[in-house]
């Protein structure tokens, strides 16, 4: 059985789709996860072995550039020692600064390096790789800054999903329920724009539709100021911090507000459930936007600026697809056929021959 390490750094963006692809891998090979001190939060060390290694930022800081280039040999010599102990075989990169000392090391050692990108932007850690891998897995066939010399390495895919997706209940395709569900999710770096202006949003919609709100906060605080608001209006809500129990998030809700990640897309368009998307404008590469521009284009969803966020605006389209069943149900009939194809069978066993292939 061959040794598969996968690398990931450490937003929950990088983390989730490392334990997707492990939950398809683990059967087949034996699987390793390497993360930082950030990515650790997002991995549950009861179900999953991982190991954390302290890889600097080399340009957060000018002035200890020198000192974190030395840290960054060091951890370089760290990954060759790792991959020769455990005898890895392959080596998938899932992004992030922290991934590119073991992709180093395993150019040195001509181990299969195989990068995998979710965001419709080619990440920029992923980008350096690019010359040394063997291919890279992606969802988006458009992939933005992809360099065209290297496109017969792009293999694309439907996204990745962990197992208990796929278990859920989707949703259906009746817009009749008297009480809304709505979920709020601003993703695993948190969103102070949804814990003031999205909830403020709720407060004022909430004299027209009969409604209940499971929120993400960013953290204990905006639980107690969110918690206040609602009760005052007399909303009917749940709080919660991110998670990575999606099966606890999803069910019954009718429509969500939420970033551009594209693992919290991906698993809404599966379970047929319509969104609005305000990417977050701060994301590298704008790959928030362009992650939900991805299901617009599909017209799976509906895309707010933020820069331009107007409670009116919002509340106006909220009243249009609540009100019209036609616009609502359309919107889960592009998802139903978007992701047709996309099963645990399917995915599990095209990503065997993805990792098996010479």
């Amino acid at each position: 059985m061959k040794n598969v390490l996968l690398v990931t750094g450490g937003s929950g963006g990088h983390v989730i789709p490392a334990i997707s692809l492990l939950e398809h891998l683990e059967r087949n090979f034996n699987v390793k996860i390497v993360s930082d001190i950030r990515g650790s939060k997002f991995i549950d060390q009861n179900n999953y072995e991982y190991v954390i290694l302290d890889v600097p930022h080399l340009f957060s800081n000018p002035y200890l550039f020198p000192l974190k280039l030395i840290k960054y040999i060091f951890n370089i010599i760290k990954s060759l020692n790792f991959l020769k102990n455990n005898k890895i075989n392959i080596v998938i990169s899932m992004g992030g600064y922290m991934s590119i000392p073991f992709c180093i090391a395993a150019y040195l050692k001509k181990k299969k390096i195989i990068l995998f990108e979710p965001n419709s932007v080619l990440g920029r850690s992923n980008k350096i790789m690019l010359k040394f891998s063997n291919k890279i897995i992606c969802y988006d066939r458009n992939l933005k800054n992809f360099p065209d010399k290297y496109v017969s390495k792009k293999i694309t895919i439907d996204p990745i999903l962990r197992n208990q997706i796929y278990k859920l209940r989707k949703n259906s395709k009746s817009n009749s329920k008297k009480t809304k569900k709505i979920l709020i999710i601003g993703g695993s770096q948190g969103a102070s724009f949804f814990d003031h202006k999205i909830t403020d949003f709720i407060v004022n919609i909430s004299n027209l539709f009969q409604i209940e709100i499971l929120q993400q906060v960013s953290d204990k605080n905006m639980n107690t100021l969110v918690s206040k608001k609602y009760e005052k209006a007399k909303i009917n809500f749940k709080i919660f911090n991110f998670t990575n129990e999606s099966k606890n998030i999803y069910d019954g809700i009718d429509l969500a507000i939420t970033r551009g990640g594209a693992s919290t897309l991906s698993e809404l368009s599966y379970l047929n459930i319509p969104f609005i998307a305000i990417p977050l404008p701060t994301a590298k590469d704008n790959h928030q936007f362009y992650n939900s521009n991805y299901y617009y284009q599909k017209n799976c969803c509906w895309i707010i600026n933020q820069d331009e966020f107007e409670i009116g605006k919002l509340s106006s389209l909220i009243s249009k697809i609540f009100k019209n069943d036609e616009y609502y149900i359309k919107k889960i009939d592009h998802m139903e056929k978007l992701n047709e194809k996309n099963t645990w069978n399917n995915i599990n066993n095209r990503i065997m021959e993805i990792i098996n292939e010479n």
